[in-house]
């Protein structure tokens, strides 16, 4: 129901409004205008232009359609992964996605210490983040556990690579907060740049793809991730070697 192209129009407010819905989605077909506006602190209003970038005359028609979505989808429909990271790619071909990769890798060649933090899927990408990282000459660590204990003498002159899909996982977000009071540079790859987690960061990178659950699964792909990833791993090799 929500295209790519639609994705990467939303404003902050509208990213807001996308990740309520995703999570209440059958609330939300039941819902009048001012009940949603009050659920998600946002004025009808902002709701009804939410309505017209998906191409909906109004609410009732945004309802209608979601509801049919829902329906279709009752057999989850799962998006090919291929098309998704085609898609990807064709994006950050048009855009200054080289430039802002060259500039994160030459924070990370400067810094002392390297930290990759996410948990859940995030987590396990972390830990191939900081081996890749460290397979080209640049010793990483990688945190995924929420609760682990971060000192401030570590800190100082490091850049933390924070990997979070939807940017707004609080554990994380708590996380980011002590880094930076620390002294940590951070950079976040997420899927909006509207996220939390994308707004507090110093450097961004984010990649709009659709998120994808089977009940309360999050089974988005993560192939944009391991290509940003490997792309600023060799970034950082080359910036290396210009020091």
């Amino acid at each position: 129901m929500f295209t790519t192209k639609q994705l990467t129009r939303f404003s902050e407010l509208d990213s807001h409004l996308y990740q309520y819905i995703l999570a209440n989605s059958e609330k939300v077909t039941f819902m009048r205008i001012r009940e949603l506006a009050e659920a998600t602190h946002v004025s009808p209003t902002t709701i009804l232009r939410f309505c017209r970038k998906l191409d909906c005359d109004g609410f009732s028609e945004f309802k209608t359609k979601l509801k049919l979505y829902l329906k279709k989808n009752d057999t989850t429909f799962i998006h090919d992964s291929y098309e998704t990271m085609n898609e990807f790619l064709e994006r950050t071909l048009k855009t200054d996605y080289q430039s802002k990769i060259q500039d994160v890798a030459s924070q990370i060649a400067q810094s002392e210490h390297v930290i990759f933090l996410g948990t859940g899927s995030s987590g396990i990408l972390a830990e191939y983040g900081a081996r890749y990282f460290s397979s080209l000459e640049k010793f990483s660590l990688a945190i995924n556990d929420p609760f682990f204990p971060m000192h401030g003498k570590y800190m100082k002159n490091s850049t933390a690579v924070i990997l979070s899909v939807s940017g707004e996982t609080a554990h994380i977000i708590s996380q980011l907060h002590r880094l930076r009071e620390e002294g940590a540079v951070i950079v976040s790859i997420t899927n909006t740049k509207t996220s939390t987690v994308a707004q507090l960061s110093d450097y961004s990178l984010a990649y709009y793809i659709n998120t994808e659950f089977i009940k309360k699964a999050n089974i988005t792909t993560q192939l944009p991730v391991l290509y940003l990833i490997e792309m600023l791993g060799k970034a950082t090799y080359e910036s290396l070697h210009k020091l």
